[in-house]
């Protein structure tokens, strides 16, 4: 059970007569730790980590690492949901660290932290991401075009813009399609993260290679693995409409029409 502690100045009064006082909480943060030079099966350690429930769980992650156990590996790096290194599966939900607030995920109770799952563990709470970034190559995510360079940029109207606008919200974290049940059970799925990004581009009114690529998607791991089971939509931190961008991607295969 949580204690709540405030924060006291050193003649033992609550900074600033009370009014910020901070209300501290001791969490157990309970981790699925791996090291296949020590143990070939992972395992669950729990750490007491005292904290402000306004916390979170990346800071919690760094308490553990910098002052119980160096040992504890994980990705991070903006710390503020932009760059999505940091997704992992927060008490069986993926997340990002950086994102989640220690109250919000039922601090009472020991929080579990494990790696996301579909990718090949490597150590802790860090995956080998090359499949998942082979797929996103594989669907060319950039914008393809025919004819000379252009001498002055191409315009685009608002709506045009607008019909792609969701799918160009992708941090590439991982975490919609290690969500999902079809990537955990058969790796050569593309994946709905790359096939978001496939979107971004089949849709854009300046492209010229959405046939190119609705023909890669119509492959036998493509869109047609998906089973619409939302998993992807849920676990998206950015809240891109993942199985909607889905669903237009199989619709566009079967009209041709884009």
């Amino acid at each position: 059970m949580s204690t709540p502690t405030l924060e006291k100045d050193p003649a033992g009064a609550p900074q600033d007569g009370g009014a910020t006082a901070i209300e501290k909480i001791t969490v157990t943060l309970r981790i699925r730790r791996y090291n296949p030079e020590v143990n070939p099966e992972p395992e669950w350690v729990d750490y007491q980590v005292e904290t402000d429930p306004k916390e979170r769980v990346l800071d919690v992650l760094h308490r553990v690492k910098w002052e119980q156990d160096g040992t504890l590996t994980f990705r991070r790096s903006c710390a503020h949901g932009i760059c999505g290194s940091d997704a992992m599966r927060i008490n069986g939900r993926n997340r990002l660290a950086c994102k989640t607030l220690i109250k919000d995920v039922n601090p009472a109770k020991p929080i579990t932290v494990e790696a996301i799952k579909g990718l090949p563990l490597l150590k802790d709470l860090v995956v080998d991401m090359e499949p998942f970034f082979q797929s996103y190559r594989d669907v060319m995510p950039f914008l393809i075009t025919t004819g000379n360079e252009p001498t002055r940029e191409r315009l685009q109207s608002s709506e045009d813009r607008e019909r792609f606008d969701d799918t160009t919200k992708c941090i590439l974290c991982a975490a919609c399609t290690s969500s999902c049940p079809v990537f955990w059970t058969d790796g050569q799925y593309f994946g709905p993260a790359a096939i978001v990004n496939a979107h971004r581009f089949i849709f854009d009114s300046r492209d010229e290679g959405g046939e190119q690529r609705l023909e890669i998607l119509n492959e036998k791991e493509g869109v047609w693995r998906c089973r619409t089971t939302f998993n992807c939509s849920e676990a998206c931190p950015r809240g891109i409409e993942v199985t909607k961008a889905i669903q237009e991607v199989k619709r566009a295969l079967i009209t041709r029409r884009f």
